[in-house]
């Protein structure tokens, strides 16, 4: 089933239809519902939200890394059960970096475990697609940094996007 979706930025009204969203799409681990709020104003131009038939079926919580802000660090990606299938995901990414006051970003960054194979079909699939090449790394590892309690978070970065890293320096 297809749906007509709308993809904008998200308002503070949007927290917690966003906390549900995510709290219905595991492995993703969920936040405080004040921590989904902040996301959806402190950091709304750097996220974005898919709404669909009047309900949230998409969103993408992101900021700019503070000592890098020409990058976007993507932290979670949720598209409900409805939203699949329609390359949403993908979609709400391309949002984010087309946003004029986005078109300085010129790498995206984000932890994916190793096993994740949708997550990495859609990281790779965007890197082609911007004609931008994905390199992995690990960021935290299982017992460095988990204590063995969680996998290793493989870091993904994609860029340099050219035709953003082009514009920024022509202005």
């Amino acid at each position: 089933m297809s749906l007509d979706l709308t993809l904008r930025p998200p308002v503070a009204t949007d927290g917690m239809p966003v906390h549900r969203l995510i709290a219905s799409c595991p492995p993703l681990d969920t936040n405080s519902a004040y921590c989904n709020l902040v996301q959806c104003t402190h950091f709304a131009s750097t996220s974005v939200l898919a709404e669909g038939a009047g309900e949230v079926v998409g969103f993408i919580s992101g900021h700019r890394v503070p000592a890098r802000p020409d990058t976007l660090f993507v932290w979670q990606v949720a598209v409900s059960e409805k939203g699949r299938g329609q390359g949403l995901a993908g979609r709400m990414l391309a949002a984010i970096l087309d946003r004029p006051e986005n078109e300085d970003i010129c790498y995206i960054e984000t932890t994916v475990t190793a096993d994740n194979a949708a997550s990495w079909a859609l990281f790779e699939s965007f890197a082609r697609k911007r004609n931008a090449e994905l390199v992995r790394s690990v960021l935290f590892d299982r017992e460095l940094h988990f204590a063995g309690s969680h996998d290793s978070e493989m870091l993904a970065r994609i860029g340099p996007f050219r035709q953003q890293a082009l514009h920024a320096v022509s202005h």
